[in-house]
């Protein structure tokens, strides 16, 4: 393969990691929003009828946890692949002259994908459902660990998301 077209075709895996990043941490955060959003507009009659069955806060609490369960699923299976996608990168990266940078930068991303995968994610998962449909007031115990955890994904996230801006930028401005 040609240095121009691996570096294309590595331009093109970074993009799709950088996307797929912030689409998720979009998606997650819009499908908390959107519960209030509906349960101020009950848009539809049926699902305000709902509503009124049910109650607003146990309307609330169910959607919030479809809510947490599906963003469960789209972190599991975005840290999975972010996995590929970056194998595929650094497939591509080094088959480029004189790349150690991004070669070492996409390696760095891959570790914390992995640190994400198999360390972080399985105790947000755990310790998340332990708190589900759990009283707010008093804070129940596992919520100061969710917490802390969901800090930790965020910020190593956002370690990910820069070093894959860096090689991607590394990249662009690289001469075949």
């Amino acid at each position: 393969m040609q240095p121009g077209a691996a570096r294309s075709w590595a331009i093109f895996c970074m993009a799709v990691w950088l996307t797929g990043t912030l689409a998720v941490a979009v998606v997650a955060t819009e499908n908390f929003f959107t519960i209030d959003r509906l349960l101020e507009a009950k848009p539809n009659p049926a699902f305000a009828a709902d509503v009124d069955k049910l109650g607003y806060d146990g309307t609330r609490n169910l959607l919030r946890y479809l809510s947490s369960e599906l963003n469960r699923l789209y972190f599991q299976y975005w840290n999975l692949a972010q996995l590929a996608v970056g194998i595929l990168a650094l497939w591509f990266v080094v088959k480029l002259p004189a790349a150690s940078g991004p070669k070492w930068g996409i390696v760095s991303m891959l570790a914390v994908a992995l640190f994400l995968t198999f360390l972080i994610t399985p105790f947000i998962l755990s310790v998340g459902r332990s708190i589900d449909f759990v009283p707010r007031d008093p804070p129940p115990a596992g919520l100061r660990t969710f917490g802390l955890l969901h800090a930790a994904y965020t910020v190593f996230d956002g370690l990910e998301l820069i070093l894959g801006i860096l090689v991607s930028l590394w990249l662009v401005k690289a001469r075949d």
